[in-house]
């Protein structure tokens, strides 16, 4: 498609969102199974008395980390997606099907999304069809602290992004703690994207 790739996910996003809404009429849906909320509550590996086990959703963190990690730096397609960030003409003149490798990478990142709808449902005991909104702020936040480019493209790490979302959950506590206005808290957020942005602008004008 040569429709641009932020308006086709701002455009997904609405329309599926609507979507959510009118089949749930607005209602959150609460009657999951223990099974299924165990995705989100449950310790794995816990001693009775003694160690309380590891959190399915840290471990399934884990593991979706080190295979993003190991697609991104030990395949063919983490290398093609990196070239066609960094130059998108120059991997398309280089023989890389641009459009499927783009295709794909859209896939996985919609598998990882729905994962991550999944662990948060489980987490709470219930899906509502409100739920997440603003995420996509602290995905681009956490993307960008973690050392991805918006500009140069082609730049960051599987590690570098936990990193910045961990600061971002950092930073959303000590805001929920201190009991900071939810409208400052998009501010803040807000002001931390735009510096992280500049940041990046500069550094890269500054290497050319």
């Amino acid at each position: 498609t040569r429709i641009p790739p932020f308006i086709a996910t701002l455009g997904t996003l609405t329309t599926i969102r609507g979507i959510a809404y009118l089949y749930t009429s607005g209602r959150p849906v609460s009657d999951l199974t223990d099974d299924y909320n165990f995705i989100g509550q449950g310790n794995l590996l816990a001693i009775p008395g003694g160690w309380p086990g590891i959190p399915v959703p840290i471990l399934i963190l884990v593991i979706m980390a080190i295979v993003t990690h190991v697609l991104y730096s030990q395949t063919k397609f983490g290398k093609y997606i990196y070239a066609i960030g960094g130059n998108e003409q120059a991997a398309r003149v280089s023989g890389i099907n641009v459009s499927k490798y783009k295709m794909l990478m859209y896939v996985y990142a919609g598998l990882l999304s729905g994962l991550a709808g999944l662990v948060v449902s489980a987490r709470i005991g219930s899906g509502q069809s409100g739920q997440g909104v603003g995420y996509e702020l602290d995905a681009i936040a956490a993307a960008v602290i973690g050392g991805a480019s918006l500009s140069a493209g082609g730049i960051g790490t599987v590690a570098g992004t936990i990193v910045g979302a961990l600061i971002i959950g950092v930073l959303n506590n000590i805001l929920d703690l201190t009991n900071v206005s939810a409208y400052w808290q998009q501010i803040v957020k807000g002001c931390i994207i735009v510096g992280a942005v500049i940041i990046d602008q500069l550094k890269h004008h500054g290497s050319k």
